[in-house]
């Protein structure tokens, strides 16, 4: 089977080619915006209308512009034209099964929301460009003539990681992470490792019947904030010791995100709305269909978190 990837230089992608590299019943072929390892890989950027010499029978759409910080136009580019230029390549070469990894963000809002659904309400209000973005390119994928399947995977970790946990190892590090306090119950989080997500990618690709949108996640919901306790007690990082109300601080990041914006700075702010939500409401999904459909996930949270934690300590 010919699988065509995109954003194969970012975390998801590159963990897919490596994950699948030794399978000789697949040739697996990468773009993405920045150079790789890969010899079977090409740079191109998907705000361009683009074409190849190879044909695929599948094409996993991983490209995004993942942040909690940017320009809405910057967001609109990377993951909403993108998008439509990689259903333009696939209109032109056969209609082939076409696999778009969306985000679980589509759903969220700054409220605590519990066994969240394929059929689950999304929108018309988003938490932020991203997940405005995301949402956009599913509908791109909606109206796609070919077979196609929308993945919502939800806070992917392990080896590699660039998004998830690297922000919040940095505000660590520097002594800016807080203990957020709640009201209530602590706030609770579902979790994806990176294995598991590529191989349900490689499931939704090669198995025919498996079309329509998949929320993902490990099945196993955690206290995010002694989850991530843990994780910094194994590396060595000391805890936060102060101690901040998450509503002050979902004020305080509102002020400081729109002084950014008037500003128009392009750095992403110490602290966002998104940023505390993590913290502030639990999220947490039943992914029944995905686990009739695609299997169970091969790696556990904990087996998981031991693989972040060993790759984690190789990086400092």
């Amino acid at each position: 089977m010919k699988i065509l990837l995109t954003g194969a230089s970012g975390f998801v992608g590159s963990s897919f080619m490596r994950r699948f590299a030794d399978r000789k019943d697949l040739q697996i072929f990468g773009i993405g915006r920045r150079a790789t390892e890969f010899a079977n890989y090409e740079r191109r950027d998907l705000v361009e209308p683009f074409d190849l010499p190879f044909k695929p029978d599948v094409v996993i759409h991983a490209a995004a512009l993942a942040s909690p910080w940017g320009t809405r136009a910057e967001f609109a580019r990377q993951n909403v034209r993108a998008t439509e230029n990689v259903v333009g390549f696939c209109e032109r070469n056969g209609y082939p099964k076409l696999v778009y990894i969306s985000s679980s963000s589509v759903f969220y809002r700054n409220e605590h929301q519990y066994d969240l659904t394929e059929s689950s309400p999304i929108g018309p209000a988003f938490v932020n460009e991203y997940a405005a973005t995301k949402h956009s390119g599913e509908l791109v994928v909606s109206r796609y003539r070919g077979p196609s399947v929308v993945l919502r995977p939800r806070a992917v970790f392990g080896p590699g990681d660039t998004v998830l946990f690297p922000r919040i190892l940095r505000a660590a590090k520097l002594g800016r992470l807080p203990l957020f306090v709640t009201d209530g119950p602590p706030a609770l989080g579902d979790l994806l490792y990176i294995d598991n997500l590529c191989d349900y990618m490689l499931s939704a690709a090669t198995r025919r019947e498996v079309v329509g949108s998949y929320n993902l996640t490990n099945g196993h919901a955690v206290a995010i904030q002694d989850f991530l306790l843990e994780v910094l007690q194994r590396l060595g990082l000391n805890a936060p010791t102060r101690r901040v109300n998450v509503r002050t601080a979902m004020l305080v990041a509102g002020i400081v995100e729109g002084g950014c914006r008037l500003l128009r700075f392009r750095r992403e702010p110490p602290v966002t709305r998104f940023g505390v939500s993590v913290f502030a409401y639990s999220k947490t999904f039943n992914v029944a269909k995905a686990l009739g459909s695609l299997g169970k996930p091969s790696v556990g949270i904990g087996e998981g978190m031991d693989r972040f934690i060993a790759w984690q300590r190789t990086q400092s």
